[in-house]
C-alpha cells in the first residue's frame, strides 16, 4: 500500500494494544452473565452496554479542550446545537441547487435527491455518490456532505435505501433492516442511476460512504468500471474481533442472532433505533446526535429498528476484506471516534494507493453535523477526488 498522511502532526496510529485495551474495557462490561435470550430481549443495545460504548468509541460530544488543526490550536466556539443552521446557512451562501430523483433497483423505487452548484455552466460535473451511517436518510449526514460537494463545484447524489425513508420497501415488504447486501446493491444502482444524468461526467463518478456505509460503499465501487475513486469518512470498519468486542463477546453475538432469526421467521420486530440514555427496547440508549431534535432526530428520520437485522450485521466484517479494493482511497477519522482499530487494520491490508488524515479529538457524531469537522472532512475527500484521473 502507497499511504499519503496528512497532517502528519495530527497522527498517532492506534496501537494494537490500546485498541485492545480499549475495547476489553468495553467487553469486560458488557459481556456480564444473564444475557437476554431471544423472544425475552428488552434492549439490545442496553445489555450490551452502550452506555459504556459511548464513552469507548466517543459518540457523543462532550466538551472539549483546544483542538489541534494543521498545527494549530483551534477552539471548537459554535455550539453543536446551532450546528445544522450552519451548514444549512453556508450551503445557502455557496447557491446549490437541488431536485428530487427517482430510480429502481430490484423492482423497487428509491428516493434520491440530486445536489448542483447553481454556477455551473452546461458542461457535466465531477459526481459523488454520498451515503450514511446505520438508520440513516438521506437528510441526515448525507446532505450535510452532499451539500459541501456542491459547492466544491460536484453534483452530489444521496438516496434513502429500500425499506428507509422516502424509498420503497425490501422484498415480503420488510423495512428497518441494516442490510449489507441489500444497501451495497442500492448503491450500485445508485451509481449507474447517477452516471445516465445529464449533469454528471459519466467518466468521474466517485463513491463517499459515512460510518456503516463505509463498507457497503467499497464493496458496491470494487470492480464497478463507473466508479474512479472512493472516500470514507468515519468509516465504521468492523471485523468479528471488533463485533465481539463491542456486543458482548461470542456469547453476546450468538444471543443477537438467536434474536435476529426468531424476528425474522416472525415478520420482523422493530424497535425504536434512538432514544435518551438508558432507555431501554431502543437500539441505541444514548442520546445525542439521533436523539436531538436539532441535529438528527429530524421529521424524515425513521427512528425504527428491525431486529431481523442482527445477523447480516454482525457476521458482515469490511475490515477483513481491503484487498477487494481496486480503487484510489481517502480516508478521513480520528482516534476519538469509533473503531478506529478497524480502520488501521482495514489500511494495513489495502495494496492500492491510500490517503489518510486523523483528526483531534474529533467524535463520531461531530463528524455528521459539526460545521468545522465536516468541512475539514469534505476538503480532504474533495481534493482526493479532484486529484484523479477520468476513467
Amino acid at each position: 500500500m502507497k499511504l499519503h498522511w496528512l497532517a502528519v502532526s495530527q497522527i498517532r496510529p492506534i496501537s494494537r494494544e490500546a485498541s485492545n485495551r480499549s475495547l476489553a474495557k468495553h467487553h469486560a462490561r458488557s459481556a456480564q452473565p444473564g444475557t437476554p435470550e431471544a423472544g425475552s430481549f428488552k434492549n439490545p443495545a442496553g445489555w450490551c452496554n452502550h452506555h459504556d460504548l459511548t464513552r469507548t468509541i466517543s459518540w457523543s460530544s462532550k466538551p472539549l479542550p483546544p483542538r489541534l488543526t494543521n498545527g494549530d490550536t483551534a477552539m471548537k466556539t459554535l455550539a453543536l446545537s446551532s450546528a445544522a443552521a450552519l451548514l444549512a446557512s453556508s450551503a445557502a451562501i455557496a447557491q446549490v441547487d437541488t431536485r428530487t430523483v427517482t430510480f429502481q433497483n430490484e423492482g423497487t423505487t428509491l428516493s434520491g435527491t440530486l445536489y448542483l452548484p447553481e454556477e455551473r455552466g452546461d458542461a457535466p460535473l465531477p459526481t459523488v455518490i454520498v451515503t450514511g451511517a446505520w438508520t440513516s436518510v438521506q437528510e441526515q449526514m448525507p446532505a450535510n456532505y452532499a451539500r459541501e460537494m456542491a459547492e466544491r463545484g460536484f453534483a452530489a447524489l444521496t438516496f434513502d435505501f429500500r425499506g428507509w425513508g422516502k424509498s420503497g420497501d425490501l422484498p415480503d415488504k420488510t423495512r428497518f433492516v441494516e442490510s449489507p447486501a441489500a444497501k451495497t446493491s442500492d448503491i450500485k444502482a445508485a451509481i449507474e442511476f447517477a452516471a445516465s444524468l445529464p449533469e454528471v461526467d459519466a467518466k468521474r463518478i466517485n463513491g463517499l460512504g459515512i460510518c456503516a456505509s463505509a463498507g457497503y460503499m467499497v464493496d458496491a465501487v470494487s470492480g464497478n468500471p463507473l466508479v474512479r475513486s472512493v472516500g470514507l469518512v468515519a468509516p465504521w470498519l468492523q471485523n468479528s474481533e471488533i463485533v465481539e468486542a463491542v456486543y458482548g463477546g461470542k456469547d453476546g453475538v450468538a444471543s443477537l442472532i438467536r434474536l435476529s432469526r426468531t424476528a425474522e421467521a416472525n415478520g420482523g420486530e422493530v424497535i425504536p433505533a434512538a432514544g435518551p440514555e438508558g432507555a431501554e427496547g431502543v437500539l441505541m440508549p444514548i442520546g445525542g446526535y439521533y436523539f436531538e431534535a436539532d441535529r438528527g432526530a429530524i421529521p424524515e428520520y425513521d427512528n425504527k429498528w428491525n431486529n431481523a437485522g442482527w445477523e447480516g450485521w454482525l457476521t458482515y466484517t469490511p475490515a477483513d476484506n481491503p484487498q477487494r479494493l481496486d480503487k484510489p482511497l481517502a480516508v478521513v477519522h480520528s482516534e476519538s471516534a469509533a473503531i478506529p482499530q478497524g480502520v488501521q487494520t482495514f489500511l494495513t491490508g489495502f495494496a492500492g494507493e491510500a490517503t489518510a488524515k486523523w483528526l483531534e479529538d474529533v467524535t463520531q457524531f461531530d463528524f455528521y453535523d459539526n460545521p468545522e469537522d465536516v468541512k475539514q472532512a469534505a476538503d480532504v475527500i474533495a481534493d482526493h477526488f479532484l486529484a484523479q484521473p477520468s476513467n
